[in-house]
C-alpha cells in the first residue's frame, strides 16, 4: 500500500499538471480581468479564505486515524461523526441568518475562534470533550461554506461596484485554488503526522497559526456588511413551496440527497478500510483530492466548445461510476479476502466522480432553482442529506466491524441504483428543456434528442 499510494499520487498529479496546462492551451479557463482595483480586491479575499480551506484540508486526512489512536471503538467514532452531521444540519439551517445579523466579518472572525478551539479539542482523551469538538466543527464549517462568500459577494456589488459578471470569474479561481491546497494539505499533514512522526494530532495543532492569520487579516484588511433580515421561516416554507412545485427540483433533491449522504459515508469508512495495511494517509488523501481535480479538469474540457457534453450526461456518468465502485468495494472489503488495492483504486474512482459530480451539479441547480429560492431549497437539500448519512453510521455502530463495512457498502450501492432511477427520471421531465444545456458552439444547432 506504501509504493501504491505514493505512485498513484505521482501518477495522479502528473494528469492533472498536463489536463490544467492544456486547458490553459486551449484558453478553456477564460481570459482574467486584468482591472488593479479588481486584483487587489480579490487578493485581500483569497488571502483569508485560502487560509481558511488551508486548515479546514488539514484537519482531514488523521480525523478518524486520531480517534482510533485514542482507542476509542468503530461505534464510538461513528457516533462522533454523527454529532458532528447533525451539528452541520442544525447549523447550517441557522447560519444564513446568522450570518447576516451578526456581520460577515465578524462571523468570518468568529469561524477562526470557534475552529481554532474545535482543533485544541483534539489534544483531550475525554470522549465528550471530542464530541463538543466535532459541534464546534459543525458549527465553523457552516460559517466556512456562508460567511466568506457571502462578505465577498456584497463588498464586490455594493461597495466596489464592479460588474456581477466578475464574479463567477473569482469563484472559479478560488476552486481551482482550493483543489490545489487539498493536494498540498494532505502532503503537510502526512509530513507532521508520520515523516516528523509526530502523530495524528500534529495536523490539528498545524492549522490553528492557519485559523489565527486568517482571523488578524479579516480583522485588519476586511470591512464589514451585513445582509437583509430574512425569517428563517419564511426562506424554508418558500423553499420548500419551490421544492414541491416542481418536479426537476425534486427530482435535483434526490439526487444530491442519495449522492452526498454516500460521500459522507465514504468519508468516515476510508480510514478503517485502508489503515490496517498500514498507508501513507496524508498521501491517500492527496490523491483522493487530486482524482477530485482530475474530474474537474475533465469536466471543463468535456463541456468546452471543443467537446460540447452536456452537465445532464457528466451527471449520470458520475453517479454509475460511484455505483460501479461501490461494487468493486463489496468485494474488496470481504472478511478474510480484502484487497486493499481494489479498494483503493474503487475510491480513487468515487474521488474522480465527485469532481465530475459537483459542477454538473451546481450548473443544474443554477439552472433549474430560482434565485430567490435557492437558499430555502438548499436547505431542503441538506436535511435528508445528513439524515440518510446519520443513519448509515448509526447502523454501522450497531454492526460488526467486519461484515457493517462490507453491509454498508451494499447498502450504499442501492442508494446510488435509486440516485439513477432518478436521474433517469430526470432525463426525461428535461428531455426538451433547452436552458438545461450548455451554449452551443457557434454553427451547431441542437435538438431535443442530444440532451
Amino acid at each position: 500500500m506504501l509504493v501504491a499510494a505514493y505512485v498513484a499520487f505521482a501518477f495522479l498529479l502528473a494528469i492533472c499538471v498536463s489536463l490544467e496546462f492544456s486547458a490553459c492551451r486551449s484558453k478553456i479557463t477564460g481570459r482574467s480581468c486584468s482591472n488593479p482595483a479588481f486584483l487587489r480586491f480579490q487578493l485581500d479575499y483569497y488571502q483569508v479564505y485560502f487560509l481558511a480551506l488551508a486548515a479546514d484540508w488539514l484537519q482531514g486526512p488523521y480525523l478518524y486515524k486520531l480517534y482510533q489512536h485514542y482507542h476509542f471503538l468503530e461505534g464510538q467514532i461513528a457516533i462522533i461523526y454523527v454529532c458532528g452531521f447533525a451539528s452541520t444540519v442544525l447549523f447550517g439551517l441557522v447560519s444564513s441568518s446568522l450570518v447576516d445579523r451578526l456581520g460577515r466579518k465578524k462571523s468570518c472572525i468568529l469561524f477562526s475562534l470557534t475552529y481554532s478551539v474545535c482543533c485544541l479539542t483534539k489534544l483531550s482523551w475525554d470522549y465528550f470533550v471530542l464530541v463538543v469538538g466535532r459541534v464546534l466543527g459543525g458549527l465553523s464549517t457552516a460559517l466556512l461554506f456562508s460567511a466568506f462568500e457571502a462578505w465577498y459577494v456584497h463588498e464586490h456589488v455594493e461597495r466596489y461596484d464592479f460588474p456581477s459578471d466578475w464574479i463567477p470569474a473569482t469563484f472559479s479561481k478560488a476552486a481551482f485554488w482550493n483543489s490545489v491546497i487539498a493536494v498540498g494539505a494532505g502532503v503537510v499533514a502526512n509530513v507532521f503526522a508520520e515523516w516528523l512522526g509526530l502523530g495524528p494530532v500534529a495536523p490539528f495543532m498545524v492549522s490553528i497559526p492557519f485559523l489565527v492569520m486568517a482571523g488578524v487579516l479579516a480583522m485588519k484588511n476586511w470591512d464589514e456588511n451585513y445582509g437583509k433580515k430574512r425569517a428563517l421561516s419564511r426562506t424554508c416554507t418558500d423553499g420548500l413551496k419551490c421544492l414541491l412545485s416542481d418536479r426537476r427540483v425534486l427530482l435535483l433533491g434526490t439526487i444530491q440527497a442519495l449522492f452526498e449522504s454516500v460521500i459522507y459515508i465514504f468519508i468516515f469508512l476510508w480510514t478503517p478500510v485502508l489503515d490496517p495495511h498500514n498507508p501513507p494517509l496524508g498521501i491517500v488523501f492527496s490523491s483522493f483530492m487530486a482524482a477530485s481535480m482530475v474530474g474537474s479538469s475533465l469536466y471543463r474540457i468535456a463541456t468546452s466548445k471543443k467537446y460540447h457534453l452536456q452537465p445532464m450526461h457528466i451527471l449520470s456518468l458520475s453517479v454509475l461510476m460511484v455505483f460501479f465502485s461501490l461494487f468493486m468495494l463489496t468485494f474488496s472489503t470481504n472478511p478474510g479476502q480484502e484487497n486493499p488495492l481494489e479498494s483503493f483504486l474503487a475510491f480513487l474512482l468515487i474521488e474522480l466522480s465527485c469532481g465530475l459530480y459537483f459542477p454538473s451539479m451546481g450548473f443544474l441547480r443554477q439552472k433549474v432553482i430560482p434565485e430567490k429560492d435557492q437558499a430555502g431549497v438548499m436547505h431542503w437539500f441538506r436535511v435528508p442529506l445528513n439524515l440518510l448519512a446519520c443513519l448509515g453510521l448509526l447502523i454501522l455502530h450497531d454492526s460488526d466491524y467486519k461484515t457493517g463495512t462490507r453491509n454498508m457498502f451494499t447498502i450504499c450501492s442501492v442508494m446510488m441504483v435509486m440516485a439513477l432511477l432518478a436521474v433517469v427520471s430526470l432525463f426525461t421531465v428535461v428531455r426538451n428543456n433547452a436552458e438545461l444545456r450548455m451554449p452551443s458552439p457557434a454553427g451547431h444547432t441542437e435538438t431535443s434528442s442530444e440532451l
